[in-house]
């Protein structure tokens, strides 16, 4: 069977961001008072997983809705989709250079392309991509994000199991506030049967991330250099996340690699699932 959508490259596009922009993104994950190095002091540093943001928010300097730059996806072969069709189904960061607080002096830009596109029929489609963000004066990488947008089923479960499960760990600091009011999508819930206002799913993604950072990496932005997981189910506003965290073992470089999961407390939903992440040992960052 004819596969022209492998390896298609959509045109690049460009992206840029403001220190204010870097500041809104890290106080709207969690980051707090008590971390300096997100908001504002000498060492101000971009949250690693920021290119999840400008994945959407490209050039724009201007507040958008969630459909504001997804638009219709053309794709070689495949029939129009609409993008209020939409659904997440998993998220892979990978992060091979800091990211800059602020665009100015620098262009950059995400070349993206097609890995693979299979028909469920009736159920839908699954879209599998690649975005990365690239220096476009030296070609070099900064970022990569991979994703696979569902609209049939999520597929089988890893059999992966961690080879020594050393703690578990939840924590509350998803219950959502004020701050979290910019990453709600009301428009979504209602357009995908959810009922009404639901949080975007990389907004507990990114509040995960930081815990990992602030309670693996001892705060330092530099510590996490993966983090990966699928999208199982909602979260709405007023929710809290249990996070169950394993660690795996030690890979390269003196690197930690562990698994985690997140559900809805009380409910037992579960929201977060299969994830992955590998954080560099402590440091001393002050």
């Amino acid at each position: 069977m004819s596969e022209p959508w492998k390896e298609y490259e959509f045109p690049a596009k460009k992206v840029t961001w403001l220190q204010r922009d870097t500041l809104l993104f890290n106080l709207s994950i969690g980051c707090r008072a008590d971390e300096p190095q997100f908001e504002g002091d000498p060492r101000f540093s971009t949250f690693p997983t920021y290119p999840l943001e400008l994945v959407f928010k490209l050039d724009h300097s201007e507040v958008i809705g969630f459909y504001g730059t997804v638009g219709s996806t053309d794709i070689p072969g495949v029939h129009k989709l609409d993008p209020r069709g939409l659904v997440d189904g998993d998220r892979t960061v990978e992060i091979y250079k800091p990211l800059p607080t602020t665009l100015l002096g620098h262009d950059f830009e995400f070349r993206s392309k097609l890995i693979d596109v299979y028909d469920k029929g009736k159920s839908g489609i699954v879209v599998r991509s690649e975005d990365c963000l690239i220096d476009a004066k030296s070609g070099e990488y900064l970022f990569y994000v991979g994703q696979g947008n569902w609209g049939g089923p999520r597929g089988p479960r890893s059999d992966k199991k961690p080879c020594l499960i050393d703690k578990l760990i939840w924590f509350s600091r998803s219950k959502l506030d004020r701050k979290a009011l910019i990453c709600t999508a009301s428009e979504v819930g209602k357009e995908l049967g959810y009922g009404g206002i639901i949080n975007h799913g990389v907004f507990g993604y990114n509040k995960i991330a930081h815990e990992m950072v602030r309670r693996l990496g001892n705060g330092d932005p530099s510590s996490m250099l993966r983090i990966s997981a699928k999208f199982a189910g909602p979260v709405r506003p007023g929710d809290t996340l249990v996070i169950h965290l394993w660690k795996n073992g030690v890979v390269a470089d003196g690197s930690e690699e562990v698994q985690w999961s997140a559900q809805v407390r009380g409910t037992g939903q579960e929201c977060l699932c299969d994830g992955t992440a590998v954080i560099k040992p402590p440091t001393d960052f002050e």
